[in-house]
């Protein structure tokens, strides 16, 4: 495609993917005991799917990659006895989950296969609205980067295929004085000497993940392995928090940072206000398209105390709604559009990360993203935000507390207390 409808798709992409309102966790997905509805939940046989027939229905957000179309197109031609039919969801992701929870509550089987946001996997699992995909995604889940496969992990069972995802990057003026780092205090050092580092500040979703970022960099844990006992309330938490503060206070990170989301950070850095940026990938080729060519870098993140650099998951995954009428047909055409084949149409054609660990080595997928290699090192390195079924509150909590931080409303240790006190009566409600 043509380097602006590149540019169109990626930023399409970028909203999509950032709008999903959280994610999942430090060291892979949840392994909590699980509800009633998990543990009783049906599990679709990986054979039925050989001799399915009849309508598939799929429900997922806007198609803003273009490719949602031809791939079910392509699908009925090479699979005659079945009829899959996409049926998109407004593009905004709050609208999306609305409107498949009233369908699930409702019981309804007009949809076969649901996309969901990372975030939202859980909570479906949880109130018993989609099938158990353990044993079909066994067989195939060496496939896949094994980061995206711990975004559909809860209560140690598996109920979806990871479908795209995305990273994100540290990108760096070459041309003013930006350079890669082993950890965030040097990179904040270098952006204090320069001229600053930005990133998605103001109080939403993008803020959450940003702090994440930093804490599971530093080895910190929001829940522990259970999903039942909150961890976020760590010296590691304390001293993210405290370093994020003190960046704002003392001018590494510009005190606007704290209304910035994804495009005013990207028009900053494209601006040459700032030296470093945190972005997702789609900001490679606006940056490009800026005529910054040769003058920035990117980079996965770096270690921030003791631990190793870590980021946090975006993405899509594919279930079978519990209430779907050909389940087989539902994983039938799961298992077409996670293919090799499919997850490479997508990576070149609508610019969407592959959860697929091959795709990034095709030759293709490398000329349309020159980046690929780079992209898969950061999925690799990423973490789920914590997989619970009350994860929405769980971000509320993070984000709105680190903002207060980051502005001075409060004193760092007590904004971690305050979150993690707020996480708790989250996580008892359900």
């Amino acid at each position: 495609m043509g380097s602006r409808i590149l540019v169109l798709a990626v930023t399409a992409l970028a909203a999509l993917i950032v709008g999903c309102g959280g994610g999942d966790t430090p060291g892979g997905g949840q392994e909590s005991e699980g509800s009633d509805a998990t543990k009783n939940a049906k599990a679709v046989d990986p054979a039925s799917a050989d001799s399915a027939k009849g309508d598939v229905n799929w429900c997922i957000g806007k198609d803003t990659s273009g490719t949602f179309g031809p791939a079910v197109k392509k699908f009925n031609k090479e699979n005659p006895d079945l009829k899959a039919k996409l049926s998109e969801l407004p593009e905004a992701a709050d609208e999306q989950r609305t409107q498949l929870v009233q369908r699930q509550r409702a019981k309804s089987p007009e949809c076969d296969v649901l996309g969901l946001d990372v975030i939202w996997t859980a909570e479906f699992a949880a109130q018993g609205w989609i099938s158990d995909l353990t044993d079909a995604l066994g067989e195939r889940e060496d496939e896949f980067i094994a980061s995206t496969v711990d975004s559909a992990r809860y209560a140690d069972k598996l109920w979806a295929y990871p479908y795209n995802t995305n990273a994100g990057f540290l990108y760096y003026r070459t041309d003013k004085g930006g350079k890669p780092a082993e950890n965030w205090e040097d990179v904040y050092k270098t952006a204090g000497e320069e001229d600053g580092i930005v990133y998605q500040g103001a109080p939403y979703e993008g803020l959450t993940v940003n702090f994440l970022e930093l804490l599971y960099s530093s080895g910190g844990k929001v829940l522990s392995e259970d999903g039942k006992t909150v961890e976020i309330g760590s010296p590691e938490a304390k001293e993210v928090m405290k370093f994020m503060a003190d960046g704002v206070e003392e001018g590494a990170a510009p005190k606007a940072v704290t209304t910035y989301k994804e495009e005013e950070a990207r028009r900053a850095f494209e601006a040459g206000k700032a030296t470093y940026m945190r972005n997702w990938p789609y900001a490679y080729s606006l940056a490009n398209e800026a005529d910054l060519k040769d003058k920035f870098e990117i980079t996965t993140f770096p270690a921030f105390g003791e631990g190793e650099g870590a980021g946090v998951l975006g993405g899509y995954n594919l279930a079978v709604s519990a209430f779907s009428e050909n389940p087989g047909g539902a994983l039938k055409l799961i298992d077409f559009l996670t293919s090799l084949e499919e997850q490479n149409t997508r990576q070149i054609e609508g610019s969407t990360p592959a959860t697929v660990a091959a795709s990034y080595d095709d030759e293709k997928v490398k000329k349309a993203i020159p980046f690929a290699a780079d992209l898969k090192k950061a999925v690799e390195q990423a973490q789920p935000r914590p997989v619970s079924p009350v994860y929405p509150l769980i971000s509320e909590a993070i984000f709105k507390n680190t903002h207060d931080a980051l502005t001075g409303e409060q004193e760092p240790d007590a904004a971690v207390d305050k979150m993690a006190s707020e996480i708790e009566k989250a996580i008892a409600t359900f």
